[in-house]
């Protein structure tokens, strides 16, 4: 796709740009590692205004909400940012390679064991460029333990391949997005949230383009306390798709999450459980269910997703 390699080098050209000789002692430039078995990022941070991240001295989660939307129209920073699902990828090496233990997993028409754990990625793989405000929290220092930042923004994502059922498809896609994103880490909590929505195109004349809205929030509490039981040590994300032809849902994803923190330790264990649903109206001709043998035109699959939260 030829708007996919301009975007591409127009991020490359703009990277020098901003990485003067004569840096204050503050580097405008920065890297930043997430690692997690379903999504791992490695990012180059770029000050466009020549100054450090801004440091935001607010507590509340209300008020990190108001702050970033606040400074939504104002781009101070350019992302490139490298990703990799691990698990989701890993479901797809499982039914190419094993597929006798894949297919034995096979418990329900609705549950297959490999695919409730890597299921609701749609891809194994994006380059990303995000260009926005970006501001910093007062947080913990544990390095790999993902951004302690807050972002809201435009961006652009990028592959090659598409996952449907636990099977790699040949894809260039390109996704667009606007995005209010972050997460800060404490001494005695995570907080995770993500509002976005946006539009996602497909050079696969088989896969739909579509038009989405997404939302995610999680919780941890490392501490005991009182108070709501949904709100503290839980999560939820839920995402909806719809058709840029018809503007109809093809795509319904929820997952909820409960935390349990482990004593005398910043360690939880996570579990969440959800569904996707998928219209046969997302896929056509060789990719479709009926195409596959399928008696429903539509799939549903059950989501299971255990986690370690460090």
């Amino acid at each position: 796709m030829l708007l996919m390699k301009l975007l591409l080098c127009a991020a490359l050209a703009l990277l020098p740009a901003f990485s003067s000789a004569e840096e204050p002692p503050e580097k405008k430039s920065t890297v930043e590692v997430e690692l997690d078995p379903y999504y791992s990022a490695v990012g180059v941070y770029n000050s466009l205004t020549g100054k450090p991240i801004p440091h935001l001295k607010v507590d509340s989660e209300l008020g990190i909400y108001k702050e970033l939307v606040k400074n939504f129209y104002k781009p101070r920073t350019l992302i490139i940012e490298a990703s990799l699902n691990p698990l989701p990828y890993a479901g797809t090496l499982i039914r190419k390679h094993q597929r006798d233990f894949y297919d034995d997993a096979q418990l329900t028409s609705n549950f297959n064991a490999v695919q409730a754990v890597t299921a609701g990625f749609e891809e194994p793989w994006a380059l990303s460029f995000f260009l926005g405000n970006v501001v910093s929290f007062d947080t913990i220092n544990k390095p790999f333990q993902g951004k302690r930042n807050g972002y809201s923004g435009l961006l652009v994502s990028l592959g090659n391949y598409n996952i449907k059922d636990n099977v790699l498809i040949r894809d260039n896609w390109m996704e667009m997005e606007g995005k209010l994103k972050g997460e800060q880490i404490l001494a005695d909590r995570s907080l995770r949230w993500s509002f976005r929505g946006g539009a996602k195109f497909h050079e696969n004349r088989f896969i739909a383009d579509s038009f989405y809205v997404g939302f995610r929030r999680s919780r941890t509490d490392f501490k005991e306390r009182g108070g709501s039981f949904w709100l503290h040590n839980s999560g939820f994300e839920y995402v909806s798709d719809f058709s840029q032809k018809k503007l109809e849902p093809i795509r319904h994803y929820l997952v909820v999450d409960k935390k349990f923190p482990m004593k005398n330790s910043r360690v939880a264990f996570t579990l969440g459980l959800g569904f996707v649903w998928t219209a046969d109206k997302k896929y056509s001709g060789p990719l479709s269910n009926s195409a596959a043998g399928t008696r429903t035109p539509n799939s549903f699959q059950f989501i299971l997703r255990p986690n370690l939260e460090f």
